[in-house]
Parts: C-alpha cells; structure tokens; sequence
C-alpha cells in the first residue's frame, strides 16, 4: 500500500472518529421532529409531568435501573404512556430480561414508533410512543420467543392499570 493510500485511510478514520460526538450531540432519533396527536409545548409538558418523567420522556433520559416499581410489576393489566395515557404494553407480553428495566416481548399494535438513536455513537432503535412522541426506552434484538425482542422501557415514562 502506498504512503499516501495510507494516509487517506487514516484521515477517513481521523474524520470519522471527529463525526461521533456531533452524531452523539444530535440525539439522532427524529421523534421529536414529528408532529403527534397529542402535542404540547416544552413548558406545559413541564407542569403535566414530574420531573423525572420529563426528563426521560421529552429529553430521551434514562433512569437508573432496578429503581421502577413498575419493573416488579406482575398484575394483570396494561402499561400506558405517563404523557397521555396510550395503551402500551399488555402485561401477558412482560419479562424479567435481568437488565433493572421493565422489558416486555411485544408492544399493542400501533402503540409505538422507533427511530434511530446515535447518543452512545453507534445506532440503537429508540421506542417511542405513538400518541405523543414522548421517549419510553429502546428495542433490542436479544429477547425471548417468539418476537426475540427486548423492549427495554423506562418505568417512570409508564404508568400501570390494573385488569
């Protein structure tokens, strides 16, 4: 290989390396780019919502694991978005996946949307919900049958009600 085919490939690495932090800093998800039925303004979400619900849900946060109560939730039922209420789980679809976050195998048709998340600098699938865009966690291909599916959910961005 010639010196300079060397030094190309070293400045497209260099240059690659340079683009993940501006990649990381762009969120990349596009949920919030989306109009959605249910839609408020940044300060009225503030008053509707508690502050770590917030946080994960309008700013794509992440609480720290095994601190949900929702995470050792095994009541019949169903998992709604915290924002809006939308029907988003049935808890015949949840799991223990071992992780410290509620996991469950398949979401309630039309309940969700994905788009792609570049924050760690490599893409994973965010999961949001379909009614108002609000940040609920993200889909992993490491689940059980029969989706193989891991939908990895923050549990203060759920609310549970009970069958």
């Amino acid at each position: 290989m010639s010196p300079t085919a060397t030094r190309r490939r070293f400045l497209g690495w260099l240059g690659a390396g340079a683009a993940l932090p501006v990649l990381a800093a762009c969120g990349g998800g596009d949920a919030e780019a989306k109009t959605y039925p249910v839609h408020y303004t940044k300060a009225e979400w503030r008053k509707r919502l508690t502050p770590a619900q917030f946080t994960i849900l309008r700013e794509e946060g992440t609480e720290r694991p095994y601190s949900s109560p929702l995470n050792d939730e095994h009541r019949a039922g169903t998992f709604l978005c915290a924002a809006d209420g939308n029907p988003l789980y049935s808890s015949k679809t949840k799991y223990d996946s071992h992780t410290g976050w509620p996991s469950f195998w398949k979401p309630l048709p039309g309940a969700i949307g994905t788009s792609t998340d570049y924050k760690l600098g490599y893409p994973r699938t965010e999961v949001h919900c379909a009614r108002c865009g609000g940040h609920l966690g993200h889909v992993f291909n490491d689940g059980p049958p029969p989706t193989g599916k891991r939908y990895c959910m923050n549990g203060a961005a759920m609310a549970f009600k009970p069958a």
